[in-house]
């Protein structure tokens, strides 16, 4: 099987053995636009705060490299791959026209033209009014996502659209996540999976937002879910459009991607899905109770479970969105790695790099062997992990990173180590607000790039106070869409049946020392005081807007 993660920065591909899970050779291609946050490629036409863009080119170029060069080093001839599947970062969605071309293909000086990645946050006023607009008339869909939908989702950035470009909305004829367009482009048919339509298009009980919720937003989006093209689980609609459930056949590879991978055409393609939710399959851990965080420029937390409830600030309860079967829970931060990364690319002295460079170190892994040196708290620092919003569980994009007890002694390694817990105080939260909401968590396991350190690994052990399970796989969610594409080509009867084969993951491989443990509660009670006290955005939503329009 061939598994494709198509990530942030990059898309990689990963060759699969059906019998056993083990991964014979992977390829990563690096996007040649990367991620487009200030200006048009190309172009004068500039971006306003908050913007994040992708070009769809650049997931065709996966396909056209990393595939092959998979399959390569892989050693086997392109003939034995039975199956593909694909992730995308959600929600990541461009308008279209009705046979799948991007509009950005057309229009290439329109902002609005280009797909809004995953952490485009410019549509928070329109999440703010679609969630207030949702509590006054009590529509029932709401407590499902716990209370808010986030500006990340489709309807909130939808709605940016129409109101700021109201003629490429008009054009789109297609409103599609990119997990979805991947899948048109290698089988050649529409197709649209339930986990994205219901974590991130509001798809619930059968149903979107109604026509009439629509209009009284504006009267322009009452016939909004058109452009999505889709009816219940299976049902085929006018457009021959269906909503397929997850380990599906989507079709299969057309002659066109054929010749873009080097794969055999008429080979089974699996339905999309996003990269956090396949990861709970190269995991195995697709039973009740099993949070799976994976843990990367942003962590998303995900969790099959036999009950329904409400959780506060949740990012969806979706039925069947993870595994078919079962309720699937999806929670979130929104920044983590890159938080880091934003650290070190910004403040770190050159002396720091120097000292690194002569140990043979990365900024990081240097900054990491001295903060590792300090007892719990020593640094007299805590910091709120919302440099990039916040997810989960106060949903709001326009709050902002906080750092307190700096001083004139304060160092880089004192920040960085504070940084690296805000984000695990974060991770508790959420798994508080789960467990008080009366949906336990029985398994914590970590996927996801920050595996690699393990300093960062016991920090979160020890501030969540249990142990800490991990992924098997370097290449989780790529595994993942393999596992998935072995179901869709018949090879396994169903998602746990090929994830006890085909997964991987070493339970307690972090446990929590007792006495960092008892520092760290002290600690994470002063994180929640200034999450109570500064969550409520006053302060914080001044400073962007004062910023905003100095920026205008």
């Amino acid at each position: 099987m061939v598994g494709v993660d198509f990530g942030t920065l990059s898309g990689r591909a990963v060759v699969v053995r059906v019998a056993d899970g083990a991964e014979l050779g992977s390829a990563v291609h690096e996007y040649a636009h990367g991620v487009i946050e200030r200006a048009l490629p190309g172009s004068e036409v500039r971006l306003g705060p908050d913007w994040a863009l992708q070009s769809p080119q650049d997931w065709i170029d996966v396909l056209r490299l990393a595939v092959p060069q998979a399959v390569a080093a892989a050693g086997i001839a392109p003939e034995e791959v039975i199956g593909i599947g694909t992730d995308f970062t959600a929600c990541t969605v461009l308008p279209a026209t009705a046979d799948g071309t991007p509009l950005c293909f057309e229009t290439p000086s329109r902002p609005h033209a280009w797909p809004k990645l995953w952490k485009h946050h410019a549509a928070q006023p329109h999440a703010d009014r679609i969630n207030e607009l949702a509590a006054r008339r009590g529509e029932t869909w709401l407590p499902r996502y716990g209370g808010k939908i986030s500006s990340e989702w489709e309807f909130a950035k939808a709605l940016q659209v129409l109101e700021e470009d109201p003629e490429v909305y008009a054009r789109a004829e297609r409103w599609i996540e990119a997990a979805d367009w991947i899948v048109w482009q290698l089988a050649g048919v529409e197709s649209r999976n339930i986990c994205t339509a219901g974590y991130k298009g509001i798809f619930q009980d059968g149903t979107y937002p109604s026509a009439d919720f629509l209009a009284e937003l504006n009267p322009g989006f009452a016939d909004f879910t058109s452009k999505l093209a889709t009816g219940r689980v299976g049902e085929r609609v006018a457009a021959g459009v269906r909503l397929a459930a997850l380990g599906a056949s989507a079709g299969t590879l057309s002659a066109r991607a054929a010749e873009w991978t080097g794969l055999p055409e008429g080979i089974a393609v699996a339905v999309g899905n996003v990269d956090a939710h396949v990861t709970a399959a190269a995991a195995d851990a697709v039973r009740p109770g099993q949070m799976v965080a994976i843990m990367g420029t942003s962590t998303c937390h995900i969790m099959p479970s036999d009950r329904l409830a409400e959780v506060p600030g949740m990012c969806g309860v979706v039925q069947d969105g993870i595994v078919p079967g079962l309720w699937g829970y999806e929670a979130g931060q929104s920044a983590v790695g890159d938080i880091f990364a934003w650290f070190v690319d910004s403040f770190v002295p050159a002396a720091y790099t120097e000292r690194a460079a002569e140990q043979g170190l990365s900024v990081h892994a240097y900054l990491t062997s001295l903060a590792e040196k300090q007892a719990v708290g020593e640094h007299g620092l805590v910091a709120l992990d919302w440099f990039g919003g916040n997810r989960s569980v106060l949903v709001d994009h326009n709050l902002s990173g906080v750092i307190i007890g700096q001083t004139l002694a304060t160092r880089p390694e004192d920040v960085y180590r504070t940084l690296i817990e805000s984000t695990a105080y974060g991770a508790r939260m959420i798994v508080e607000t789960f467990e008080k909401s009366g949906v336990p968590v029985e398994e914590f396991v970590v996927a996801g790039g920050l595996l690699k350190n393990p300093f960062l690994m016991q920090v979160y052990a020890d501030v969540l106070r249990r142990p800490l399970s991990v992924i098997g796989s370097d290449q989780g969610p790529a595994l993942g869409s393999a596992i998935h594409a072995a179901v869709a080509a018949g090879a396994y009867t169903d998602i746990e049946a090929a994830a006890a084969t085909m997964g991987k993951r070493t339970e307690a491989a972090y446990v929590p020392d007792a006495a960092r443990a008892d520092a760290y509660d002290r600690l994470y009670g002063e994180y929640r005081n200034l999450h109570d006290h500064f969550g409520d955005g006053k302060a914080l939503h001044k400073l962007r807007a004062i910023r905003n329009e100095a920026s205008a």
